[in-house]
């Protein structure tokens, strides 16, 4: 079973896992679909015909955009094991905001690669530090925005000290 989002107060229920028979909040949905190729359908229900086209599909996220007769359609999916994640109150566990990048291990910053206020994107690099004759570069763990830089240039740092705090 998925449940599907087009917006607020736009959701359904489907459940496919019949060999042959899909429901629609319970309902038989009777349909026929013809794959053109290339993430383009055609599909008709109750005597109407649609073209249907996937734009987009991110399957991480379960988003998935649609052309429908020219019209764009975003749908996002939740299966059973997101629903109980949001039951359980752990629906945004994986998108957790990062506030701060610590020092993975003591040693000496050789470089500031950002300023504040600089927007940052996952893995842009942030600050170089020097530990045992070895360059680490320090990349931004998600996408955010530099608040302040907590330590200068050539300073020493300790495992676990805060370096850069995001806004």
């Amino acid at each position: 079973m998925l449940q599907i989002s087009t917006g607020p107060g736009q959701l359904w229920e489907v459940d496919y896992r019949a060999a042959d028979t899909v429901t629609l909040n319970g309902e038989p949905f009777a349909w026929d679909l013809v794959d053109l190729g290339e993430g383009r359908f055609h599909v008709l229900h109750e005597g109407r015909s649609y073209k249907a086209e996937v734009v987009s599909a991110d399957f991480a996220t379960k988003n998935i955009v649609l052309k429908i007769n020219g019209q764009r359609v975003e749908l996002n999916a939740k299966d059973r094991f997101d629903l109980l994640l949001e039951r359980l109150g752990m629906s945004n566990a994986t998108a957790a905001k990062v506030n701060e990048l610590k020092a993975p291990m003591p040693g000496l910053i050789v470089d500031i690669r950002v300023a504040p206020g600089q927007a940052v994107h996952k893995g842009d690099p942030l600050l170089v530090l020097e530990a045992m004759k070895m360059e680490n570069i320090l990349k931004a763990p998600a996408d955010g925005t530099v608040g302040s830089i907590k330590v200068n240039l050539r300073d020493n740092v300790q495992k676990g000290q805060v370096l850069v705090q995001f806004s």
